[in-house]
């Protein structure tokens, strides 16, 4: 599949810049993780919010009684569309380019970053407005455009807030859910210009009101806005954004130059099957039943919204997974963050501990997927034991991706990746190794589970034992390790049945 896909005029290879934008962070998931979980209202915030969201998108799911069946159509059309992705990609490149757009393929995130770079510079221009986009954040485009010496500002509310405050999204759909109301009131008084502070409070109305008035004046003044893509219909050359604030269509329609940056995993084939996921998208990620505003253009309409107007499809690893075919499930993603809302590892940690722009289960699953895994110190290698296998993201993905399982195949694949970088065996590698000599052979085994009943000695019925020592401590750091029984099961077994199991 990878050389077919390869083999398209323009297309490019499979490997991603890592080195540039925001899909690798600087400490792995543990470190990361533990001081998150020392801030208290970090996750008193993130409760809040997601328990919020968890309950819409239950009341909105439940009025839908073919539900599954959408969600099983869903899932087929994305892999359908997986599995002859290089032809629908030709398809959506002729008719946007038949109907007046320019299309630009990107390997990675520098070359997509050059690109809209130098499209941008084109125009002479130094500040364009941007819808929200999870690929542009992807690429770290605004840092790329601010070193060309090119303001971006984002419209989006929840991508402005973390913008102002100089920090980084930490939720695929609600970046700044990290923030309460009263540190967003605290953002806009130090750092919107403009902004009345007598009058600002934390009421959500009132922070709106503030941020319309700041970016009303950019909305007017821009020449050249950005946009992300939640799909590309192949069929006509169409692309669509969803939003819920009306910003989004402000920057779509009306500067004079309009650059979409879409992964290419974004493309679906007809408008028949954007009807699907103009079904499932809205109600498992807002718990709306519709989005608010759901805008859709087709290259340039002479008179009518902007006149040029470049589409950059990103690669950027995405080929790495498409080669993959199990792994390539992971591009059926539609971001609309499910899976982070009921996750109850993302729900204590947050999405700055993942280090990649996609946290919570589909980011420990599509960023290593994106950048590979090393079998070393890289942090992304540690993304995919940053989860309980508890199955709630499985649940209610709409396009019924099977992260659990995904999972547990990163994880035995960097266990094969770090065999393979490292010579000597790790304490945990030896410890499997003899865990497996002992159940290979019965009497072995058998000894085992007698000499564990025999160490239970001096411990109190009911409490766990005590940690383990090193190099099992690193087990029972986070673990209760249960009392062993009294009598082991062969030993239970022999004397209710009167012989050996």
């Amino acid at each position: 599949m990878s050389s077919v896909f390869l083999g398209l005029p323009g297309v490019p290879g499979p490997a991603a810049d890592t080195g540039v934008g925001h899909l690798t962070g600087d400490r792995p998931f543990p470190a990361a993780a533990r001081d998150a979980l020392g801030n208290s209202r970090l996750r008193r915030n993130l409760a809040h919010a997601t328990s919020t969201i968890r309950g819409k998108r239950a009341r909105v799911v439940g009025e839908v009684p073919d539900w599954e069946a959408l969600r099983d159509a869903g899932s087929a059309i994305k892999t359908a569309t997986m599995a002859r992705l290089p032809e629908l990609l030709e398809q959506l490149e002729a008719n946007v380019t038949a109907r007046g757009g320019v299309v630009h393929w990107a390997r990675d995130a520098a070359e997509a970053n050059r690109i809209v770079t130098a499209l941008v510079q084109a125009k002479g221009v130094d500040e364009v407005v941007k819808v929200k986009s999870m690929a542009t954040q992807e690429i770290g485009l605004n840092e790329a455009l601010e070193a060309a010496g090119i303001a971006a500002l984002e419209t989006d509310l929840a991508e402005l807030i973390v913008q102002l405050a100089h920090d980084k999204p930490s939720h695929i759909l609600v970046p700044a859910i990290h923030r309460g109301r009263a540190e967003i009131r605290e953002i806009f008084a130090e750092h919107m210009a403009g902004v009345d502070t007598d009058a600002l409070t934390d009421e959500p109305a009132v922070l709106a009101a503030a941020a319309r008035t700041h970016l009303r004046a950019a909305f007017l003044r821009a020449r050249v806005a950005i946009s992300g893509a939640n799909f590309g219909v192949a069929e006509t050359g169409t692309l669509t954004v969803v939003e819920s604030e009306g910003n989004g269509r402000m920057c779509l329609t009306l500067p004079e130059t309009l650059i979409t940056v879409m992964g290419i995993e974004k493309v679906v084939p007809t408008w028949r099957d954007l009807e699907v996921f103009l079904q499932l998208l809205p109600r498992s990620s807002t718990g709306e039943r519709m989005n608010p505003y759901t805008s859709t253009w087709a290259g340039v309409t002479p008179g009518d919204g902007p006149q040029e107007f470049h589409l950059v499809l990103l690669d950027n690893g995405r080929t790495r997974a498409l080669a993959d075919e199990v792994g390539r499930a992971a591009l059926h993603c539609i971001r609309c963050s499910a899976c982070l809302n009921v996750c109850p590892v993302y729900e204590r940690t947050g999405g700055h501990a993942y280090g990649s722009v996609y946290p919570g289960p589909i980011g420990a699953v599509l960023t290593p997927q994106l950048t590979g895994l090393t079998g070393g110190s890289d942090p992304n290698d540690s993304l995919p034991y940053a989860s309980s296998l508890c199955g709630a993201c499985y649940d209610v993905c709409p396009v019924k991706i099977n992260i659990p399982d995904l999972l547990v195949q990163l994880r035995a694949e960097h266990t094969e990746a770090h065999a393979g970088a490292h010579r000597v065996p790790t304490p945990e590698a030896a410890a499997m190794a003899a865990a497996a000599w002992v159940m290979a052979e019965p009497s072995r085994f058998a000894t085992a589970g007698r000499a564990a009943s025999a160490g239970r000695h001096g411990i109190r019925k009911g409490r766990p034992m005590l940690p383990l020592p090193p190099p099992l401590s690193g087990w029972t750091a986070s673990r209760d390790l249960p009392s062993p029984p009294r009598e082991t099961f062969r030993d239970w077994w022999a004397r209710t049945r009167g012989e050996q199991p």
